[in-house]
């Protein structure tokens, strides 16, 4: 089997190993982002997907801005068998998917088809999703429209981030995908067609998305900010500048029917936004010894801060950062 990889982040670094370590297969080109400047050296850094190419010493390497005729020529000229892609960051025109006998499949973060397109991951935290996974699927013009090919799920923990989720589920994608993937190309699967009537969207995030609404509840507001984790991140105005909540722990309205010990309670009559003191109370065992500290007050419920930062500095844990600025608490953030 004679497979072109096209792929680009850390995502697709495991799927990429995986179709290298299989057996008689041959990967016989990638194709990648270009090289492109990093941090304030403006150093030209190749892509984590390239890194591991030159590294297994894959013959062709392509790094085109984007897919034209003359990529899918000089890949044509090299016979493959079919495409693999996971997270390449290309749009990926007809005229070379239809050069692949065996079409092309992608290693897509989600349960198919919930979630389609380029914030899959993230969307499944905030969203408040129980589970989520990798599917394998054919690639067509529409995105993530495919027919699938086959699936794996995973828990969405409550410390679940878009970062450490996104980490499991290209492990999770990579070991899916070398079971599928030669049994696709020897005609062992019958590609199976998205019901559209479950179809949800996950289009691309902006750095504006991160910007906290006070108003909205606890729970919405805390699984936002593991999902915006580690970008856009989550971030409100403290003192008119930009301030970034990394981490942090939901506290729910108590209500009576609440089993004790389910939920730490916290009311308050402070607007929306407000820093108020933490009594103290342990957060959650999973959290370890953390207690609350500074909590900001929620449309309903609380939110307890467990790491922030402060425009110009590093970030902290709010038991360190309350050491430097006692004023956090009592202020309006937003």
């Amino acid at each position: 089997m004679r497979i072109v990889f096209f792929g680009s982040p850390e995502y697709a670094v495991p799927s990429l190993r995986r179709c290298l370590a299989l057996p008689d297969v041959e990967v016989v080109a990638v194709v990648t982002q270009p090289d492109r400047a990093r941090g304030r050296s403006g150093k030209l850094l190749a892509t984590p997907v390239k890194e591991l190419a030159v590294e297994a010493g894959v013959p062709v390497i392509l790094q085109p801005e984007r897919v034209r005729r003359e990529t899918t020529e000089e890949l044509r000229a090299l016979s493959p068998d079919v495409g693999v892609v996971a997270a390449s960051g290309h749009i990926l025109p007809n005229h070379l998917l239809e050069m692949f006998p065996h079409g092309v499949v992608n290693v897509h973060a989600s349960l198919l088809p919930r979630h389609r397109g380029a914030s899959a991951v993230a969307a499944s935290i905030f969203d408040g999703d129980a589970e989520s996974g990798a599917t394998i699927m054919r690639v067509v013009r529409e995105v993530d429209a495919g027919p699938v090919l086959g699936q794996v799920r995973t828990p969405i923990g409550v410390l679940d981030t878009t970062e450490t989720l996104t980490e499991r589920i290209s492990e999770l994608g990579a070991e899916l995908l070398a079971e599928v993937l030669p049994r696709w190309v020897a005609g062992e699967i019958e590609a199976v067609e998205q019901d559209e009537s479950e179809v949800t969207h996950a289009p691309r995030l902006a750095k504006g998305d991160g910007v906290i609404d006070w108003s909205q509840s606890s729970e919405e507001i805390g699984r936002r900010v593991r999902a915006f984790q580690p970008w856009p991140l989550a971030t409100t105005l403290y003192g008119g500048e930009r301030f970034t909540v990394h981490e942090a722990w939901p506290l729910a309205e108590f209500t009576s029917d609440a089993a004790p010990g389910s939920v730490v309670p916290f009311t308050s009559d402070a607007p929306p936004g407000t820093v108020v003191a933490g009594d103290g109370t342990e957060l959650s065992p999973l959290l370890g010894d953390r207690v609350a500290r500074a909590v900001v007050v929620c449309g309903s419920g609380g939110l307890a801060l467990l790491r922030v930062q402060r425009a110009g500095r590093q970030a902290q844990a709010i038991e360190v950062y309350l050491n430097g600025d006692r004023e956090l608490v009592g202020s309006v953030l937003g």
